[in-house]
């Protein structure tokens, strides 16, 4: 299917089809059974999603701040990125350098991600590819200026958006889930996935 390009962001509707969705929970599983989920905390208080992550890195926020962590808070190094995930980025996202992180986002009733930029990494030419799976997300994207306006765009299981270009460093976040649009977890809930090269 054609790619829809909304304020620079690549957004691929329907990229996985129902089986490959089920297939890639089912190895983000044994993802988050070697690291399990974790609330992180910002210096407002603690985040609305939990969160983890698979590869050489996963990101960390707690009363030191933000970092890119190679180890889970609970010690343990992080799980290998699943193959089935690794398959997006090659065909996704036209990068000469593999993914080191695939962080793993858990939105619950009510989670939400306000407007942020992924800052932190140290390579913005390789782009971010983000999966959608579950309930639907209303996507909200910016400028690489916080005050620029900002444009809307429902999220569905199985899309995939790519942060490349300008996109890649712009706002971006998630206002709010659409509890009980997808059947593909049997109480709702989104997970989303975020392939990103750290160093």
């Amino acid at each position: 299917m054609t790619p829809v390009i909304v304020n620079g962001f690549e957004i691929h509707p329907g990229a996985l089809d129902r089986a490959a969705q089920m297939a890639v929970v089912d190895d983000i599983r044994g993802v988050l059974r070697a690291a399990p989920l974790f609330q992180p905390r910002t210096r407002r208080g603690p985040m609305s999603v939990r969160m983890s992550a698979a590869g050489q890195f996963g990101w960390i926020s707690d009363s030191s701040g933000y970092r890119y962590d190679a180890r889970h808070p609970g010690g343990q190094p992080w799980p290998e990125i699943p193959a089935s995930v690794m398959a997006l980025w090659d065909r996704y996202a036209n990068s000469p350098r593999t993914p080191e992180c695939c962080l793993i986002n858990w939105y619950a009733k009510g989670a939400r991600m306000g407007l942020h930029q992924d800052m932190d990494e140290q390579d913005y030419n390789c782009p971010v590819l983000s999966v959608s799976l579950g309930d639907d997300a209303l996507f909200r994207m910016g400028g690489t200026e916080r005050k620029a306006p900002t444009t809307s765009h429902w999220l569905s299981s199985g899309d995939v958006v790519l942060l490349t270009g300008p996109s890649r460093r712009a706002f971006h976040g998630i206002d709010r889930v659409r509890d009980g649009s997808s059947t593909l977890f049997p109480d709702g809930g989104r997970l989303n996935l975020t392939l990103r090269v750290v160093t």
